[in-house]
């Protein structure tokens, strides 16, 4: 009989992770599911780009999975039972569900946008953290008249790349941008010099220190009585878990990730992995990964190869996960790449200008390259399932 694996989501590590098993695992002993409500791959990195307007390249899942032996099941996930190894799941086209039977789970759910309950987000605002979002603010802006009001809350790397490229694209618009703190806070010196700069080039309205309290149809509202006038507010102060987990037996973290050790395997439950946003897994220093990509890869490769360890007998690699530098789109023409520590402290070193952002450019394309391409171009020979979830957990090195 076969193992079968369920791998839940298709973004980055849903899809690198279902990859990457059916590159490590002999087709004879392993099925792989891939559950995804859309058929295509969605580069989220680049939604800011859908949103104002700019075409996106189509990724089929049928062409990036063709010949591997992954099935894409097109259905939507409403349901986990972990102690009964179920997985619920809608069809896409169809309101009927059907139970899915897993041997070992794969939770790479992700995360979307979080309106941290501020009165009137959830009602005016839009996002731009899934593909329907960003097509809805596309529309949006689309439909607005030159000189009117947009204003951009949240100043981390989303609401950054939401505000530079409104600007860049609409330059008839008034663009605001209002951050709780300072700009650019946690960047170096030479890094803060520079997305001022941009900021200012486009000319963004800043404003710091302004921490949003409420969002109306046509203004923002800051905590210390400022009025940010908004015929579109767009919203990134952060990203919320998907809350299947919650309904399940499974150990979570407060915010509702699922507590994975080294290996991302599930701390109370040795069948289900999780990787991505959706996993609360410890980096360099003892600090939790943030939810990025530059997190979210490695994790899926370090959950499939140890998948495929204990499958097969082999020893349970471990992959060095840290980081090395922030990637931050300001438009089209302007970038900047923050150099940062092990465990995500930036340094002083960036680079800036249009060599940065041919930087950006070219690390989105890797990205997505690497989701087709899961063991990064490196042989990878499928090997025999001899035993299920054999327990071999001696490090073997770094695995590509």
């Amino acid at each position: 009989m076969q193992h079968h694996i369920v791998v839940l989501g298709a973004g980055y590590t849903g899809a690198v992770t279902a990859g990457r098993l059916a590159k490590r695992l002999h087709r004879e002993g392993v099925a792989i599911t891939l559950v995804n409500p859309e058929p295509d791959f969605v580069e989220r990195v680049r939604l800011h780009q859908l949103a104002v307007g700019q075409d996106l390249r189509p990724r089929p899942f049928s062409e990036m999975f063709a010949d591997t032996g992954v099935e894409l099941k097109l259905a939507r996930v409403t349901g986990v039972d972990v102690d009964r190894k179920t997985v619920t799941v809608t069809a896409a086209d169809s309101p009927e569900r059907e139970e899915l039977q897993y041997d070992t789970l794969v939770y790479a759910l992700g995360s979307g946008w979080n309106d941290g309950g501020v009165p009137g987000a959830a009602e005016h605002a839009y996002e731009v953290s899934s593909r329907p979002g960003a097509l809805r603010m596309r529309d949006r802006l689309a439909a607005l008249d030159a000189g009117r009001p947009v204003a951009v809350v949240g100043g981390g790397l989303t609401g950054l790349e939401a505000a530079t490229e409104i600007a860049e694209a609409r330059p008839d618009l008034d663009v605001a941008l209002a951050v709780s703190g300072t700009l650019g806070d946690w960047l170096s010196n030479k890094g803060r010099a520079h997305l001022r700069k941009v900021v200012d080039r486009l000319g963004i309205t800043l404003h710091e220190r302004a921490a949003v309290t409420a969002v109306g149809p046509d203004a923002v509202t800051t905590a210390d009585g400022r009025t940010v006038p908004a015929e579109v507010t767009v919203w990134t102060t952060g990203f919320a878990v998907h809350p299947i987990a919650q309904a399940t037996t499974l150990e979570l973290t407060d915010r509702g990730q699922i507590v994975v050790d080294a290996t991302m395997r599930s701390v109370s439950h040795e069948d289900v992995y999780a990787v991505g946003d959706a996993a609360m897994a410890v980096g360099p220093g003892g600090k939790p990964l943030r939810m990025s990509c530059a997190s979210g890869v490695p994790m899926a490769w370090q959950a499939a190869d140890a998948i495929a360890a204990r499958l097969t007998g082999a020893k349970v690699p471990r992959i060095s996960i840290r980081y090395y530098q922030q990637c931050i789109s300001l438009g089209r023409k302007e970038g900047l790449i923050q150099f940062v520590t092990a465990d995500d402290r930036a340094i002083e070193r960036a680079l800036t200008g249009r060599g940065a952002a041919f930087y950006k450019e070219m690390i989105c394309k890797g990205a997505a390259w690497g989701v087709a391409n899961p063991t990064v171009g490196m042989p990878s020979r499928r090997r025999r399932v001899v035993q299920p979830q054999a327990r071999i957990d001696v490090p073997a090195g770094t695995a590509a």
